[in-house]
């Protein structure tokens, strides 16, 4: 079937989709989502690597490659590159995660490409950035999370460094990357023109940083773990009720009496120890087991209601199973419906955001690889006898 768009937003727009593993489909997906048409293009079967995030019948794979077609080229050879560069011709957009080199070496090199198209947005993920004296390495997630200094911040002290449970740097950089295409695309309605744009694992993980970069670039801090616990404010972080654990966040001075308050540690306020913020810095660990002290008393359910009532930020921490179970998730209604023509019925988590008049929905299943080639081929006006010979030859 012809492109079915998830949504009206932007499927006016065609998107050519080079990328593999993780980053660059986030990047697309995020397009797709939103209603573009996206066209990924992958090597044929017999020529693939270990590009398939799992396999292609996986449940990862699935959840990144869902509004997508699917077309197989052989870029190995002349005739597939000549075939992709008719497809980019024809395209807004393209998304590449090659290493800096490869596109040059394959003659699909923003510059080229806009020749033919210069309304092309043209947009580079790589690990370490495009020039550079690490521009040539390979990235992969956990290697950028630990040269951005996330892992110096994550986990315990005595522990060691310690990875985010997911890829953060990945998911990072191509939802970055999605939003430099919206970026270039809203500018090319002023300009007309495309332009290049590029991000890489390194720099998204580095951004994501946030307040741990100022307090090193302003206040020469460097920040250490801190665990559970928030680094400045005090007290927010896990702790212990009667029946496990859930999450406090105290913060401002008129919350902190409020917690006192709800806690039954009035006294607290005018504790010389805990009365003020520095206060509350010094004599951390003291006030945390202070606080499980007087927590374990009850439930944790006692203490969400109370402390939520009296505008003290509180939850539990779910695993996956209860996260889908939490009652305010579930009105958000993220989890959507779809059917695999291979797979059969699947649930997929939706997009964060919801725009009311033209919403984001889950139209199509992740396709197999080449699912679409002789459809887009055909839309591109290649012939039947063409299609035959290219088959024949390996071209797809």
């Amino acid at each position: 079937m012809p492109h079915l768009p998830a949504s009206s937003a932007l499927q006016r727009f065609r998107v050519v989709d080079l990328t593999q593993v993780r980053a660059g489909p986030t990047a697309c997906r995020q397009l797709a989502d939103w209603g573009a048409d996206v066209i990924q293009v992958q090597m044929p079967e017999h020529m693939r690597g270990d590009d398939t995030l799992g396999g292609q019948e996986g449940s990862d794979y699935q959840y990144t490659h869902r509004n997508k077609r699917s077309i197989t080229l052989n870029l190995k050879e002349a005739e597939g590159i000549g075939v992709l560069k008719r497809l980019i011709a024809g395209a807004d957009v393209v998304v590449e995660n090659f290493r800096p080199d490869v596109k040059f070496r394959l003659g699909i090199d923003y510059e080229t490409l806009r020749v033919d198209n210069p309304r092309l947005v043209y947009a580079s993920i790589s690990g370490f950035g495009q020039s550079g004296p690490l521009a040539a390495r390979p990235g992969f997630d956990q290697i950028a999370q630990g040269m951005g200094g996330l892992m110096s911040v994550t986990g315990l002290v005595e522990q060691g460094p310690m990875r985010v449970g997911i890829p953060i740097a990945d998911l990072c950089a191509g939802i970055f990357a999605a939003q430099g295409i919206l970026v270039a695309l809203l500018e090319r309605e002023t300009s007309g023109q495309g332009q290049w744009l590029h991000t890489s694992l390194l720099e998204s993980m580095v951004y994501m940083m946030d307040f741990q970069t100022s307090r090193w670039l302003i206040d020469g801090e460097v920040a250490t773990q801190a665990g559970n616990f928030h680094p400045t404010s005090i007290p927010t972080g896990v702790y212990k009720a009667r029946d496990g654990y859930m999450n406090i966040a105290v913060f401002g001075s008129k919350i902190w009496e409020r917690f006192c308050e709800i806690l039954g540690a009035p006294q607290w306020v005018s504790d010389e120890r805990y009365k003020d913020k520095m206060g509350r810095s010094v004599n951390r660990d003291s006030l945390n087991a202070e606080i499980n002290r007087l927590l374990a008393a009850q439930d944790r359910a006692y203490w969400i209601e109370r402390l939520n009532a009296g505008g003290v930020a509180c939850g539990l921490i779910n695993n996956m199973q209860e996260a889908f179970e939490e009652p305010q998730i579930k009105h958000l209604n993220m989890v959507k419906d779809v059917v695999s023509a291979h797979l059969g019925a699947q649930r997929l988590v939706g997009q964060p955001m919801q725009l009311e008049r033209t919403p984001s929905t889950i139209a199509r299943a992740a396709p197999r690889r080449g699912e679409h080639t002789e459809e887009i081929l055909t839309e591109l006006g290649v012939s039947a006898g063409d299609l035959a010979r290219m088959k024949s030859t390996g071209v797809y």
